[in-house]
């Protein structure tokens, strides 16, 4: 029988199938599911840094507009006996609302490290550098076995060039590293003048995984209602196509393994990944789609296709299929596309 087992961010999975953050990773009747389903590991549901801000604006209103309020209270006779001027107090007031926040998150992390026996990934979604280094080593004090950064930075400011843009991931990174001891990954999506070069210096910081890639929101109009809505909020099985090529171009060149996420439906697809390059694949859509069962599905067709083609363990076929393999290496380069419509026309 195959052996699925890997080693990723440090840990021992029983294999490469990985449930990512999702509201079904944000509850601890979730994470139990999860867990029941056979995954290798669990990503926890983000905690965003919108959801930090917004929170924190709510904090604030409802904190000056309260006049009974017991803690706005306790606040303005902090602030008369210690003579704090606004700026103190305004920052007083962003660390209490900061904390009440992360507090609700550790709390999460914590029960769900006791509630199952599988690796349990933090999740920390961000745009900015922010004070993601104390939220970071914070939640390695709750117990989480490792932290997946996930930064998506469009590059619609036109006031910012890509080097600005792209170095907020290394800002990040920087920060978060200096603050922790247990293994970071970093999730990033494919918006970079250079995706290669950049994902190679990435790799190169410290963090221990690369999970391709983040799915942008993708924003549509009612042409009714003319109000901006969302669109494809799930993932479709052709959009691995795009994370395949990557995978390929970017396996054997980077220093830290690869995970490849988005449209992850089949065992077919998570094995194409594996040839390609990925230590492990992600699955979110697919179990809204399909449940959980499609997790116990996708491992079961790993393991039988293995079985069939004689390999005992991942790493016998893992990166078998990326460029540096391949005796025709522009088979990933846009050079094949205009071949096969050639031959089409």
């Amino acid at each position: 029988m195959a052996d699925l087992s890997i080693q990723y961010l440090g840990l021992k999975l029983k294999n490469p199938v990985i449930i990512g953050s999702s509201g079904m990773t944000g509850t601890l009747a979730g994470v139990k599911h999860a867990a029941e389903s056979g995954a290798g590991a669990i990503v926890l549901k983000s905690i965003f840094e919108e959801q930090i801000l917004h929170e924190i604006d709510n904090f604030i209103s409802h904190t000056e507009n309260d006049a009974d309020n017991s803690f706005q209270q306790g606040y303005q006779s902090v602030l008369q006996e210690r003579e704090y001027d606004y700026e103190e107090a305004y920052s007083y007031l962003i660390d209490h609302a900061k904390e009440q926040t992360l507090s609700k998150y550790l709390s999460f992390v914590e029960e769900a490290k006791k509630s199952v026996d599988i690796p349990i990934i933090a999740s920390i979604n961000c745009t900015t550098a922010y004070d993601w280094h104390y939220f970071a080593r914070r939640i390695q004090e709750a117990g989480a076995d490792a932290l997946e950064l996930n930064v998506y930075v469009l590059p619609s400011n036109t006031m910012k060039n890509s080097a600005e843009n792209e170095k907020v991931h290394f800002e990040i990174v920087q920060a978060v590293l200096h603050q922790v001891t247990i293994p970071v990954s970093l999730k990033i999506g494919y918006y970079f003048s250079g995706l290669a070069t950049t994902a190679i210096e990435l790799s190169k910081t410290g963090i221990c995984g690369l999970v391709l890639f983040n799915r942008p929101f993708h924003p549509d109009i009612d042409i009714d209602t003319l109000e901006i809505h969302s669109k494809y909020l799930l993932s479709d099985p052709s959009e691995y196509s795009h994370v395949l090529r990557w995978m390929a171009l970017l396996s054997g060149r980077v220093e830290c393994p690869l995970i490849a996420t988005t449209g992850i439906h089949t065992a077919e697809t998570a094995i194409k990944q594996l040839l390609a390059g990925a230590t492990a694949v992600e699955v979110v859509s697919a179990i809204y789609k399909l449940g959980y069962p499609v997790i116990s599905d996708i491992i079961k067709g790993i393991e039988q296709w293995m079985d069939k083609k004689g390999y005992t363990s991942i790493d016998d076929f893992r990166g078998k299929m990326n460029q540096q393999s391949l005796p025709n290496p522009a088979e990933f380069e846009r050079v094949q596309f205009m071949r096969l419509y050639s031959e089409i026309v």
